[in-house]
C-alpha cells in the first residue's frame, strides 16, 4: 500500500526569503495561502505581469513585486521558491536552478519538481494543522480543511493557552512533565461512550 512519506514542518516564514515565480491565478493563489499562514513573510514575485488581487495583496504585506522576466539572479539570497508560470520550460529551469543552489522549490501542479507541497491548512489561534494528500488531489486537501475549520473549536487556543500555564507550574524532569501532559490531557481524545 503506498503511503505518505513526506516529512511535516512549520516554517517561521517571517525569518525566510520566499520567491515567487509568475503573476498570474496560480501565483496570487499562492500569495494569498502564504500571507494567510504567515501575515509576516518576506515575499518577492518576479513576473512581466501582475494581476490587479495580487497588487492590493502585495500592499497588505511584506512583498516586493519585480516586474521582469525569470532569471537566476532571483534567486539569491532566497531561502524557498515557488514556481506558477504557465511556461513549463521556464518552470523547469527554475527547478534546475534551484537544484543546483540547494534552495527548496515548489513547481505548482508539478509533483515531480517539488521538495514540498503547501498543502490545507487550518488556524485557530495558536493552533494549526497542516493537511497532505502527497501532491495527490489538492481538492481532498481542500475538503478536510473546510471540515478541520468546522470540528476544531473556536476556543481551542483558550485551552492551548492554559495547558502553557499550567505546564510552567509542573514540577519534575522533561519526562515526568510530558508525563504529567499526557495524563491532564487524555480525556480530550477519549471517545464518548454512546
Amino acid at each position: 500500500m503506498e503511503r505518505n512519506n513526506l516529512y511535516p514542518i512549520f516554517l517561521k516564514a517571517r525569518s525566510l526569503n520566499v520567491l515567487i515565480v509568475g503573476g498570474g491565478n496560480v501565483a496570487e493563489e499562492k500569495l494569498t495561502f502564504l500571507l494567510k499562514s504567515s501575515p509576516d513573510a518576506h515575499i518577492t514575485m518576479v513576473s512581466p505581469m501582475f494581476r490587479g488581487g495580487t497588487i492590493e495583496l502585495a500592499k497588505k504585506g511584506c512583498v516586493t513585486l519585480v516586474d521582469d522576466v525569470y532569471k537566476k539572479k532571483y534567486l539569491i539570497g532566497k531561502h524557498m521558491v515557488v514556481a506558477t508560470t504557465d511556461v513549463p520550460e521556464v518552470n523547469v529551469q527554475v527547478w534546475k536552478d534551484c537544484r543546483a543552489e540547494a534552495k527548496l522549490v515548489n513547481v505548482a501542479d508539478n509533483p515531480p519538481y517539488c521538495d514540498f507541497y503547501m498543502g490545507g491548512i487550518v488556524t485557530k489561534g495558536n493552533v494549526k494543522v497542516a493537511i497532505s494528500t502527497n501532491g495527490k488531489s489538492p481538492t481532498t486537501a481542500k475538503r478536510l480543511r473546510q471540515f478541520f475549520e468546522e470540528v476544531i473549536p473556536e476556543n481551542i487556543d483558550d485551552l492551548v493557552k492554559n495547558l502553557n500555564e499550567y505546564r510552567k507550574t509542573i514540577k519534575g524532569d522533561f519526562e515526568e512533565k510530558v508525563e504529567t501532559l499526557n495524563e491532564f490531557t487524555k480525556g480530550l481524545i477519549q471517545k464518548r461512550e454512546s
